[in-house]
């Protein structure tokens, strides 16, 4: 009996070149997402004044900062009003495990400040994030702030003089005042004379990008230049 070949099944050097282009493709189309470069993530750590506290949480300076980044890079806003630093040298560890960021913004010390904390506790709190955050492979900024003219000048030159010490020794970015340009406007400024109102938060933003579009930068993040 006479068996006929199956039709279609006769590999001709053609069809092997074909196939073979086509699974190129294929994988190409697979591993493309893949292979490219995961967008860095940045990991904000404060307190209200991160926590867009007494605002619309979107008007906040982290969702405007996620929002001017999208696509660019992913922002995780781990900030909670009332926080200190001992509360946030406790959360601190599982958030890096959990996030694993390629930045951390620290925010924090302002409740220290309004609570007559000793600056010395404060610094070893702050040091001991900054540690931790740069031993899990991230690159740290520190975002410092100021207390009112009442709590006397002495504790407030200890309180301020932490940031600057801590910028100086860990080697890390610093913006000196986060709130610059906005605090002694008091359009600017809610009615408890503390946190910014939602018409301040671009500002803010400002203040902070000086710090971090630098490292973005460094990330391998292409930033339009901002006209002034």
């Amino acid at each position: 009996m006479l068996q006929r070949s199956p039709v279609g099944r006769v590999d001709t050097p053609c069809r092997k070149l074909l196939r073979r282009v086509w699974l190129i493709l294929v994988l190409c189309l697979v591993a493309g997402p893949a292979l490219a470069a995961p967008r860095p993530l940045i990991l904000v750590m404060g307190d209200s004044l991160s926590a867009a506290y007494g605002i619309e949480r979107q008007d906040g300076w982290v969702s405007l900062m996620a929002d001017r980044l999208t696509g660019k890079a992913r922002v995780v806003n781990a900030s909670i009003s009332g926080e200190t630093t001992a509360g946030g040298k406790t959360r601190l560890p599982e958030l890096l495990g959990q996030h694993d960021p390629d930045i951390v913004l620290l925010e924090l010390g302002g409740n220290d400040g309004l609570r007559g904390l000793p600056p010395t506790q404060m610094r070893a709190n702050l040091a001991a994030m900054i540690e931790a955050s740069q031993a899990s492979g991230a690159r740290v900024a520190l975002l410092g702030i100021d207390i009112p003219p009442n709590y006397g000048q002495a504790y407030r030159d200890a309180f301020t003089g932490v940031f600057t010490t801590l910028a100086q020794r860990y080697e890390v970015p610093l913006v000196p005042f986060l709130l610059d340009e906005v605090a002694l406007n008091d359009d600017l400024m809610q009615d408890d004379g503390i946190h910014p109102t939602a018409a301040a938060q671009p500002r803010v933003l400002d203040n902070v990008w000086t710090v971090l579009a630098p490292l973005l930068e460094t990330s391998g993040v292409k930033l339009a230049r901002r006209q002034e």
